[in-house]
C-alpha cells in the first residue's frame, strides 16, 4: 500500500459558520477536541485572538508516549478557515486545518486537513524517524491514524456546539 500524503474528515454542525469558527480556533480547546492533542500553550499574548503568525506549542500522547510539537497559524478568516503548519526541532512537519462551509438553515459543513510535509531528503527521513520513535507509529499508518483522529475531533467539536 502506497503512503498517503493527505487526509480529510467533514461532518455537518448545526451552528453558523462563525461559531464553529470560534470554536476550532480556539487553540487552548484543542485538548478537549483532539484524541492526541491534550494541551496547547499560545505563545505572546494569550488573551488575543490568534492570527496568522501566532506561535504555539501542542502537547500529544498516545498511549504512554508524550511529545510536543511547535506550532504557527498560517490562515485565521473567521466562518472560513483556521490552519497551522507544525514543525518538530525545526523541521517541518503537517499542515492541520479547518474550512467551514455554510450550507444554510443555521448549518455549517466542518471539514478538518492534514498534509504530511515529510516528503523528500535527509531531514523529512530524520523527522519521519523522530515521529516513529516519539509516537510509535509508522509514516505509513499516520494518515489512518490521523483520518480516526479527525471523526474523534469533529464528532466531539458538534457535540459540543450542538448540546453546548
Amino acid at each position: 500500500m502506497e503512503r498517503e500524503w493527505v487526509a480529510e474528515e467533514s461532518v455537518v454542525v448545526a451552528a453558523e459558520p462563525a461559531r464553529v469558527y470560534e470554536a476550532v480556533a480556539d487553540l487552548r480547546r484543542m485538548g478537549e477536541w483532539s484524541p492526541e492533542c491534550f494541551a496547547v500553550w499560545v505563545r505572546g499574548r494569550p488573551a488575543k485572538p490568534v492570527g496568522p503568525g501566532t506561535g504555539f506549542v501542542g502537547f500529544n500522547r498516545i498511549r504512554w508516549r508524550v511529545w510536543f510539537t511547535t506550532g504557527r497559524v498560517t490562515a485565521a478568516v473567521p466562518g472560513e478557515v483556521f490552519a497551522f503548519r507544525v514543525s518538530s526541532f525545526g523541521i517541518p512537519v503537517a499542515v492541520w486545518g479547518y474550512r467551514m462551509e455554510d450550507i444554510g438553515g443555521g448549518r455549517t459543513r466542518l471539514t478538518e486537513y492534514w498534509e504530511d510535509l515529510r516528503r523528500q531528503g535527509r531531514r523529512a527521513a530524520f523527522v519521519s524517524l523522530l515521529g516513529r520513535v516519539f509516537t510509535g507509529v509508522p509514516a505509513g499508518e499516520r494518515a489512518a491514524l490521523n483520518r480516526r483522529g479527525m471523526r474523534a475531533t469533529l464528532e466531539r467539536v458538534k457535540a459540543a456546539l450542538e448540546n453546548g
